[in-house]
């Protein structure tokens, strides 16, 4: 997606650790003409997949999963990293460790969001090790519901993640495939 590599080359900023800070348009500050062109081209590459849902972990996934989910026609849950006192004991329970946090988070879904009737599109704004993905894997399967799909925002290649995850099968659509960081520039994966 052109209009996405555009933004992360003009605004993104590379950190230590391999990190590509996109808050100005992406993760903190949102562009909304942005994200409803990347949840239409995530839902125009699933068209004809059948999904009922779209599955995102809180915060960050949420804003394109919703787009997505629009698009779609679908409804969309996001897990979510603390669990509220008016949430149900009846929840999906995973463990994901956050790359860029370094830190392990659990996530849960209500039960009643989320049954073996279910096709699932997992969306999230980053694919790096894939840990994120594998959190809400485990939870669909938890659930008996299938993946149908993933669709990612930036997904950093060189970190293996989405490799490793389309080894088991899955369709995995990234709009901006970052290859490698080059001193302070972003490569993508088709230059």
């Amino acid at each position: 997606m052109n209009l996405l590599e555009n933004r992360i080359l003009a605004e993104g900023k590379i950190f230590p650790g391999n990190i590509l800070k996109v808050d100005s348009f992406l993760n903190h500050q949102i562009d909304p003409i942005l994200i409803k062109q990347m949840g239409k081209e995530i839902a125009d590459h699933f068209m004809n997949k059948e999904v009922t849902k779209i599955v995102t972990i809180e915060t960050s996934g949420i804003a394109i999963a919703l787009t997505t989910a629009f698009e779609l026609g679908v409804p969309m849950i996001f897990a979510k990293k603390t669990k509220g006192q008016n949430m149900s004991d009846s929840v999906y329970v995973s463990h994901v460790f956050s790359y860029t946090k370094k830190t392990e988070s659990t996530i849960t879904i209500d039960k009643q969001y989320l049954n073996s009737k279910d096709k699932v599109l997992i969306v999230d704004d980053f694919l790096a090790t894939g840990q994120a993905l594998l959190g809400l894997m485990d939870i669909c399967t938890q659930a008996k519901a299938e993946v149908s799909g993933c669709g990612i925002g930036i997904e950093k290649v060189f970190q293996s993640g989405g490799n490793k995850i389309r080894e088991k099968g899955y369709d995995i659509y990234s709009l901006a495939k970052i290859n490698h960081f080059e001193k302070d520039r972003v490569v993508f994966e088709n230059e």
